[in-house]
């Protein structure tokens, strides 16, 4: 079992409940890492600090833990540090080596490392996981459901503010409707962007 650190000022520790299990995080990064990954596949398994790997670096023997192992949904498998870049520029030369072994083992068991920053986590793809991920978990009203995607098939060029107007109904129950729809992934929409009125979206 990972053993979480007592917080500190950068520090923001605690645990994610996903549909693969409980994964632990240090940090609020992290945290963010965890909730993009199980986002974009919500049946990977994310393991915190899963092998710590020892190797000799100029005679010093030392070790090295990666944050996450992900095995996902499709077999791939991925070793992975999560880091902000400050402290990759600050701590470059010390973490290079763990870096360099963790890229053999991962290789060797058929995957890849690879280093995550803030500038691949944070952005609007995790603004959206993080809203659409507890609509996951949320009923989906049937009715309202198919007269959303009734609307969607019908307009010629849908987006989020159409369908909405286009399904005669209460415009609460409306945009909750479309909004589940986006998180059960009924509706498509580019994750990459922020969810807008204006924002196209597809029947799936």
């Amino acid at each position: 079992m990972r053993r979480i650190p007592l917080s500190r000022r950068s520090h923001v520790t605690g645990y994610s409940c996903l549909e693969s299990g409980v994964v632990e995080h240090e940090s609020a990064l992290e945290r963010d890492f965890v909730i993009l990954t199980s986002f974009a596949d919500p049946k990977a398994t994310i393991v915190s600090q899963s092998m710590t790997i020892r190797f000799e670096d100029g005679g010093v023997r030392r070790w090295y833990t990666p944050d996450f192992s992900i095995r996902w949904s499709d077999g791939r498998f991925e070793l992975v540090e999560v880091k902000y870049r400050a402290d990759l520029r600050t701590n470059w030369a010390w973490l290079w080596p763990g870096f360099s072994i963790a890229r053999d083992v991962a290789r060797d068991s058929g995957g890849r490392f690879r280093i995550a920053t803030e500038r691949s986590i944070r952005g609007p793809r995790l603004d959206n996981a993080t809203r659409l991920t507890p609509l996951r978990r949320a009923a989906i009203d049937p009715v309202a459901a198919e007269r959303a995607l009734h609307a969607a098939r019908s307009l010629s060029e849908p987006t989020f503010g159409r369908v909405v107007e286009a399904m005669d109904c209460d415009r609460v129950i409306a945009l909750g409707a479309v909004w589940r729809l986006i998180a059960h992934g009924k509706l498509g929409v580019d994750l990459s962007a922020p969810i807008r009125l204006d924002t196209p979206v597809t029947v799936s």
